[in-house]
């Protein structure tokens, strides 16, 4: 009736949109560098990242906010038009698993995820950082069906470290859906780092996504998933 309360205005729920819907925009220029601590991966850019021309440009996005809470850039928060300042500054980089924006990630195919986990394993391969942030839970899964074949199973899942095995960089995919166990072929041992060692691949660290859109944790959740990695990478900023 014209006397009840106007409804608030809800996002529609995004489905599948093709490349071309975004095709004015373009993808974002990734930060990597040799031999870096850690690079970040993120899903995609959104509509405003695009726009700006720099990650998580968006003004809800928790990002640049919990690198500062967690130590990651302890002096001061960065402003994401100083994304390009990490490695040299931070010994940190970012990409993400789609290069295509778009307005949030339901508008992705779960083929182009997991085609871009291939695609991040390559780059991993060829810069060798340390230890790889993987900023929220779809990420992960992704790059899981990439490797492994398979969806994760119930109790897979868990944020922070995740075992050596899962490693990335060392481009091994698992088609059969299970663990082959830990034998390195000749192919990936013939990789050093940047410090002349047998290249293992980047630690994966598993971390939550730092969308305005993602309310399933709390703030102080979120910063209790972020504070461990903040404090390894000052650590070996320190023993660098």
């Amino acid at each position: 009736s014209a006397s009840s309360p106007r409804p608030q205005k809800k996002r529609k729920p995004s489905k599948y949109a093709p490349p071309e819907k975004y095709a004015h925009l373009s993808p974002l220029t990734d930060i990597l560098a040799p031999n870096l601590i850690c690079v970040f991966v993120g899903t995609n850019p959104g509509i405003k990242t695009a726009t700006a021309g720099h990650a998580y440009a968006h003004p809800s996005n928790h990002f640049w906010k919990l690198l500062h809470s967690s130590g990651l850039t302890p002096d001061r928060r960065l402003k994401p038009e100083e994304d390009r300042t990490l490695p040299e500054k931070y010994q940190m980089g970012n990409t993400n698993i789609v290069t295509r924006p778009s307005r949030d990630a339901a508008e992705l195919s779960k083929g182009e995820m997991v085609d871009g986990a291939g695609v991040l394993e390559e780059k991993f391969r060829v810069w060798k950082p340390e230890s790889v942030c993987i900023v929220g839970k779809g990420i992960w899964e992704a790059i899981w069906r990439w490797k492994y074949g398979r969806n994760m199973r119930p109790g897979e899942f868990r944020y922070g470290w995740q075992d050596e095995k899962h490693n990335m960089g060392l481009l091994k995919k698992k088609n059969n859906g299970e663990d082959d166990g830990d034998d390195e072929s000749e192919e990936e041992k013939e990789g050093l780092d940047g410090n002349g060692n047998v290249w293992k691949g980047s630690r994966v660290y598993v971390t939550t996504s730092t969308s305005g859109l993602a309310a399933s944790l709390k703030p102080a959740e979120k910063e209790a998933i972020w504070k461990p990695f903040g404090e390894w990478v000052q650590k070996r900023r320190q023993e660098r």
